[in-house]
């Protein structure tokens, strides 16, 4: 048991070599990568930097001859460094896991990785280091979409006048059977806030709100606030309804400002979409 113990707390390099398997296997590893970044579920951690210490080691294959000191023949640290970095760079993340989990992805990616160890620790949320751990070979073959890529949507802005339209059936009528995804107004009446950020939440709720009203008016609608889900959606020819909040506020990118236009626009440039333009 104390040993159990011991190699539970141990740097990954030893746990790698603890468990390993009768094949030899070199090992690459980076130890106390420190890294600032945005990162955590907590609303007191959203718009704070906070120190990231990373450890990995990768198992790898041996080259199959002499590398000849030659970097382009080995895994280099610097696609670790590099893996993390892109994955820091690439969108606010609330988990710890979600992040040591796309590390390991990147890293496994290399052609003679075999094995990886990933360790993500915070360093600023307490006395010690709050962290988690994961080990992950490579998948058996990448999973198939289910109906290919996601169609590229047209991404229509609407206004309070399209919402509340008494025709609004016959409305829905002239955009239903091609992909599509519609993008709201902020409402004309929205709550006041003293703060920025309170503000910003507030329009954004607030136009949640709006398409909810839509999507209850109309059973076409589907209201859908994640990336993943609305690939799904246009898929499976659905039309979709933007829920902006979830999206906006993990990005780096997104835009300050709330009102549609720029909302929309920074949408219809993530999907990979033409001009906004209104119905």
């Amino acid at each position: 048991m104390t040993e159990e113990i011991s190699l539970a707390f141990a740097h990954p390099s030893e746990r790698a070599a603890a468990t390993a398997s009768s094949v030899p296997l070199d090992r690459i590893s980076l130890r106390g990568h420190v890294r600032k970044a945005e990162i955590g579920a907590f609303q007191s951690e959203r718009g704070v930097s906070q120190r990231l210490s990373f450890d990995v080691v990768a198992e790898v294959a041996p080259p199959p001859a002499d590398v000849a000191d030659d970097v382009d023949r080995i895994l280099s640290y610097d696609r670790i460094t590099e893996a993390i970095d892109d994955e820091l760079t690439a969108g606010r993340l609330n988990l710890l896991e979600t992040l040591a989990e796309r590390v390991a992805e990147r890293v496994l990616a290399e052609p003679r990785a075999v094995r990886v160890f990933v360790r993500v620790e915070k360093l600023d949320r307490g006395p010690g280091a709050l962290g988690v751990e994961i080990v992950r070979t490579p998948s058996r073959g990448a999973p198939e979409a289910a109906s290919g890529d996601a169609p590229v949507p047209e991404v229509l802005l609407l206004g309070e006048a399209f919402v509340s339209a008494w025709d609004l059936p016959a409305r829905i009528d002239t955009i239903e059977g091609r992909p599509a995804v519609l993008c709201l107004e902020l409402p004309e009446r929205v709550p006041r806030a003293a703060g920025a950020a309170a503000q910003r939440r507030i329009d954004l709720l607030a136009i949640e709100q709006n398409g909810w009203r839509l999507a209850a008016r109309d059973p076409r609608c589907v209201v859908i606030g994640t990336r993943t889900e609305i690939d799904h959606a246009l898929r499976n020819g659905r039309l979709v309804v933007w829920a902006p909040s979830k999206m906006v506020l993990d990005a780096f990118d997104a835009p300050v400002e709330t009102d549609g236009a720029s909302l929309a626009a920074w949408l219809a440039g993530e999907l990979g979409a033409g001009e906004v333009r209104r119905p």
